[in-house]
């Protein structure tokens, strides 16, 4: 850069006018309720310690199941609990299996799929909904998650997401090893969704 391309050093009134502009500027928004930025800075942030406890947080009742108007025999727990046996679960031995129903009856599985990062982890429902589109199905009827707890384990809220927005209000069934079942619509797991109509 030539010199004479260098800006012009501001003048030591110009610097005496931006302090009062600045000044004035501070002035206007205490007068309208801004915190000065120096008494933001000064607060003290909060940490993950102080965040609510479990004690804090409202449950969700998954007591209200639809009527069983399915037969639990009809072969997707069966084809879910299959599915279960496949899963990459070495972190957290936590084991799921899923199996989700074409409108033509056909039963694309999946399983949970665990790495290292745990972020990266892949659920069982998003596993078999994923190998599903990728296969060229797009109408769905049904999905069964499996997991070896004493509480039902509904899909969590990313499987709800991508499943609200590939297979609609879909029928979602739940059972454990131990024989124990529960049925809702998806719209009852997933109450305000945030889908394509809001974009």
């Amino acid at each position: 850069m030539a010199a004479s391309d260098k800006p012009a050093k501001a003048s030591w009134p110009d610097v005496e006018r931006r302090k009062a502009e600045r000044r004035r500027d501070a002035e206007r928004r205490s007068a309208k309720g801004h915190t000065p930025k120096e008494e933001r800075r000064a607060v003290t942030r909060r940490t993950g310690g102080e965040r609510r406890d479990e004690s804090g947080w409202q449950t969700v009742s998954l007591e209200d199941t639809l009527e069983m108007t399915f037969d639990p025999a009809d072969g997707l727990f069966a084809a879910a609990t299959a599915a279960r046996r496949f899963a990459q679960a070495r972190y957290s031995n936590f084991q799921v299996g899923s199996a989700l129903e074409t409108v033509d009856g056909l039963i694309v599985t999946g399983c949970n799929i665990e790495n290292a990062t745990y972020g990266l982890t892949l659920c069982a429902e998003r596993v078999a909904l994923v190998k599903a589109l990728s296969e060229g199905h797009t109408v769905f009827t049904r999905i069964a998650v499996v997991a070896d707890t004493e509480t039902l384990t509904p899909p969590c809220g990313s499987c709800r997401q991508l499943l609200w927005e590939y297979c609609g209000d879909v029928e979602v069934l739940l059972s454990n090893l131990q024989g124990n079942t529960a049925h809702y619509r998806l719209s009852a797991l997933l109450p305000l969704p945030f889908d394509a109509r809001l974009l």
